[in-house]
């Protein structure tokens, strides 16, 4: 009976060490990825200067992608700097970015927009009372 318990000890270590191998290897594949995008964005820099015709809409939705990938490369990085915890302040900067992105992209309905920009409020509600409570605790 004992060994089962000390082996029921152990499990949260082992998922622990598990999950960490699996976000190293993750921040590998999204460092890859956007080593890429960056490559992209060049390319569509220089296409506009060779064929003088600007893609904006292109660019910058290319540009929020690389940030996503920038913001979850950065939480990865504060996850291991934060002793294993995620912050929640990361989780809304990149629903924000991810929200960006999608208006930028498909903003042919107005009401569609509305929406989405309604979601982008509360999101940065959410952000001011995260960082308020992070603010008092520090107080």
């Amino acid at each position: 009976m004992k060994d089962l318990i000390t082996k029921f000890k152990k499990t949260p270590h082992i998922l622990q060490a598990l999950l960490n191998i699996c976000l190293f290897f993750l921040a590998l594949a999204l460092s890859a990825l956007l080593i890429s995008e960056t490559w992209y964005i060049v390319q569509i820099v220089y296409q506009s200067f060779v064929t003088r015709q600007d893609s904006y809409y292109e660019m910058l939705a290319e540009l929020l992608v690389f940030f996503l990938y920038f913001e979850f490369i950065a939480l990865i990085v504060k996850y291991f700097k934060s002793n294993f915890h995620f912050p929640l302040r990361y989780f809304i900067y990149i629903g924000i970015t991810a929200v960006i992105r999608l208006i930028i992209i498909d903003h042919d309905q107005a009401m569609s927009t509305f929406w989405w920009s309604m979601a982008i409020l509360v999101m940065v509600a959410a952000l001011f009372i995260a960082n308020r409570r992070k603010v008092d605790q520090d107080h």
